[in-house]
């Protein structure tokens, strides 16, 4: 690493983000994967528990005074915005004062708001603390992806971001069936079992934050932000820990990069790069957002509705066909991610939206006609998440690594917050209309507008999708403290150049 001075800060060139792309995957990477990517499955607990515990919530004898559709109406709302609220609030945090500092932050604001939601005596305090549990959950995207591409070696980012993205549906598993157990009177009291749940999650959260505090500081962030010393210990920390491990040299890495150090990027920077200097990426973003937004909806808005209208399933066991759902949800990225990485990004991002896009409409008009059962039907949405899933999941990989360093919590907090705000505000309010009727029409139409959603952003990632695969992330997108192009490792062969 060579040093000049150059105007308010130093001028460097630095092989660090080389050295960690060509990184084999090693122990010391799962320790980042189970630090900071098990989160998710938080998040798809909190999301779970509370639909499945409504109706206990407002029996006689809760403890608490609310009704059912103020958990799933009000309550949700609120998760909603809290996510939207933390996400922009933390992601601009995040790329100030550290990917670290702030995944600690927002899990024990998680932890705190979840355990204080456990021992709710007035409905005022479940709301505030729902929101409040939202806002930390919102955070936690913005610093948890920006950490991982960053940590990750760039051979392996995308079936680890997805994995990592897809495991959300390892805990609405666990969600689903957690309510079957302790809202059994036989086991607890009708005024003790929901807050169990909630219990637990904090329990997991507290887990998953002891773990989080050997993870380290992002080099990257830390090479850009003045502290190269910091960045250099890390980064031959591990290196050594992962010769160790392998017990053979690594590989030497292959090329450099010169920055100027600057401690902070202005907002309208930020806003200028992402809607000015990358407006073809944003479009693209905004495209797999909202394309995955509204089929989730499509699905699962009414998905309980749907199967006590049409099917005559008991409220009370819908919670097992949404656990086969939500398994074909987390198999989706697990067994597709790798393609991500080999066939590539704008091929996989492209197909999986189509596919699940296509099916959707087969599946639309199966049920129009009357030939399917609760079974089938069932069987249809797991087969059309099973792809729509990796999709979801890619939208998130994509807007963390095509935008330039000094952006990246905050492009993805912005997407994650349009994406939520359209799939928890605007998706509800229409698909609620549309499956509640009980009319068979009206609920293939709410399939029918997401299939479409998802085909046009299948269209839109065909031709703007980034080929990000195998690429160092500042190859991707050179960022703004660049002053020089980048000369960086490829763990792979060349993918090709990026568009837009």
């Amino acid at each position: 690493m060579t040093t000049a001075q150059a105007g308010t800060g130093r001028t460097i060139t630095t092989d660090i983000p080389a050295r960690l792309d060509r990184l084999p995957w090693s122990r010391w990477h799962w320790t980042i994967v189970i630090g900071l990517g098990t989160v998710w499955i938080l998040d798809g607990l909190e999301v779970t528990v509370v639909g499945n515990i409504a109706g206990r919530l407002s029996e006689p004898g809760s403890g608490l005074p609310i009704t059912s559709g103020e958990v799933t109406g009000l309550a949700a709302a609120l998760y909603v915005a809290g996510a939207c609220s933390g996400a922009l609030f933390w992601g601009r945090l995040t790329d100030r004062f550290g990917r670290k500092r702030l995944f600690m932050i927002t899990l024990a604001v998680y932890l705190a708001a979840t355990a204080l939601t456990a021992v709710s005596f007035e409905t005022w305090w479940f709301f505030a603390f729902r929101f409040l549990t939202g806002f930390g959950i919102g955070g936690e995207y913005a610093a948890i992806n920006s950490a991982i591409d960053e940590l990750i070696p760039a051979h392996y980012r995308g079936r680890v971001d997805l994995a990592i993205n897809g495991s959300f549906w390892v805990g609405a598993v666990f969600g689903s069936l957690l309510s079957i157990l302790v809202l059994n009177e036989d086991i607890l009291p009708a005024n003790v079992g929901w807050r169990v749940t909630f219990a637990l999650g904090a329990v997991l959260a507290l887990v998953i934050l002891l773990v989080r505090r050997h993870v380290p500081e992002s080099p990257r962030w830390l090479l850009i932000h003045g502290r190269d010393d910091e960045a250099e210990e890390i980064v031959t920390s591990i290196e050594r820990q992962v010769q160790d491990g392998r017990g053979a040299p690594l590989p030497e890495p292959a090329g450099e990069i010169t920055i100027h150090q600057r401690r902070s990027v202005t907002f309208l920077e930020i806003a200028r790069t992402v809607f000015a200097d990358y407006r073809k990426r944003s479009v693209l973003g905004f495209s797999l957002f909202i394309g995955q937004a509204f089929l989730y909806n499509a699905i699962t808005f009414g998905f309980g509705a749907i199967l006590t209208k049409f099917y005559d399933i008991p409220a009370d066991h819908t919670g097992y066909y949404f656990a086969v759902i939500a398994v074909g949800n987390f198999f989706g990225p697990l067994l597709l991610g790798r393609l991500f990485d080999t066939v590539g990004r704008r091929v996989m991002i492209s197909g999986t939206y189509l596919l699940s896009g296509l099916l959707l409409f087969v599946t639309a008009w199966l049920f129009g006609q009357g030939s399917l059962n609760a079974a089938t039907l069932t069987a249809c949405w797991c087969v059309v998440l099973f792809f729509a899933s990796a999709g979801a999941s890619s939208a998130y990989l994509t807007v963390s690594e095509v935008f330039p360093m000094e952006t990246r919590a905050m492009s993805i907090a912005f997407f994650y917050a349009l994406g939520t705000a359209a799939g928890g505000i605007s998706g509800p309010l229409l698909f609620a209309d549309l499956t509640g009727t009980g009319r068979v029409g009206d609920t293939v139409l709410a399939f029918q507008i997401g299939a479409t959603l998802m085909c046009l952003a299948s269209l839109v990632a065909a031709a703007l999708a980034v080929r990000a695969e195998r690429r160092s992330l500042e190859d991707i997108a050179q960022p703004l403290t660049a002053v020089a192009a980048p000369a960086v490792a490829r763990t792979g062969p060349e993918p090709g150049t990026a568009t837009a």
